[in-house]
């Protein structure tokens, strides 16, 4: 069994605007893009283009219809892992491939050391392991450690491919232990939510609702012309019809 940090010094994680995510998938193919030749590189695609593809995804986009108060919405859910607090899927493994660092709260898999024996996919209740059948391996999300730490690239740079990729701003990176941190004040303001906290697993990442939707305001009536006494003729009808 795997042990885990008493405390981390950061908690880097995802905070996902449900409101503004369009369901595009440029985080997820960008996901896949970067991380393809990244640290957990390769992520092995089966028969891409067949009638079964397959293959390891860190990022995954969901789609639902849901409807509330009487009005219908399209909400698109992006799930990948959630850095948890005390994860399910370091306590199980019994090589010490999976485990959580003190630095930053990221949690990753030493391949070296995994023999693909898929506990911790069972054990993840998020659904947000990856078994890559052509390495023999358990893979998953590294919050893209080979970006957010790389000096060779621009500080704008430096964050997931998943949040470089959005083009609507629905994905956000930073620090959620720093309640001073821009992240932190973000779930603060729009009451931001854990995936499924009751299981006790403490996800870092969080979750903005959509917003209410407000109930649309009448637009106000034409104002109607009403013919001066003068007016007669063809012209003097043409107004009247019009503004019946």
């Amino acid at each position: 069994m795997t042990s885990l940090p008493t405390s981390t010094t950061k908690k880097l994680g995802l905070v996902i605007d449900l409101d503004t995510c369009v369901g595009c998938q440029a985080c997820v193919t960008n996901c896949k893009e970067w991380n393809t030749g990244g640290h957990m590189a390769p992520l092995t695609d089966i028969e891409p283009y067949g009638a079964e593809p397959d293959g390891v995804w860190f990022n995954r986009v969901h789609t639902f219809e849901h409807t509330a108060d009487g009005c219908g919405r399209t909400v698109h859910f992006p799930r990948s892992c959630l850095h948890c607090e005390t994860p399910a899927c370091v306590t199980v493994c019994p090589t010490g491939a999976s485990y959580k660092r003190t630095s930053d709260g990221i949690v990753l898999v030493d391949e070296d050391k995994c023999i693909g024996c898929k506990l911790c996919s069972w054990a993840c209740p998020y659904g947000a392991r990856e078994f890559d059948t052509q390495v023999g391996v358990m893979k998953k999300c590294t919050l893209c450690v080979d970006r957010i730490y790389n000096d060779n690239l621009p500080e704008i740079d430096r964050v997931p491919a998943c949040v470089a990729a959005c083009p609507a701003g629905a994905r956000h990176f930073g620090d959620l232990g720093d309640p001073q941190s821009p992240v932190s004040k973000l779930v603060e303001e729009r009451e931001g939510v854990a995936l499924m906290p009751e299981l006790g697993y403490a996800p870092t990442n969080r979750y903005l609702p959509p917003r209410k939707k407000q109930a649309a305001v009448p637009a106000p009536a034409p104002a109607r012309h009403e013919p001066d006494a003068s007016e007669s003729g063809f012209f003097a009808w043409v107004d009247k019809m019009l503004s019946r």
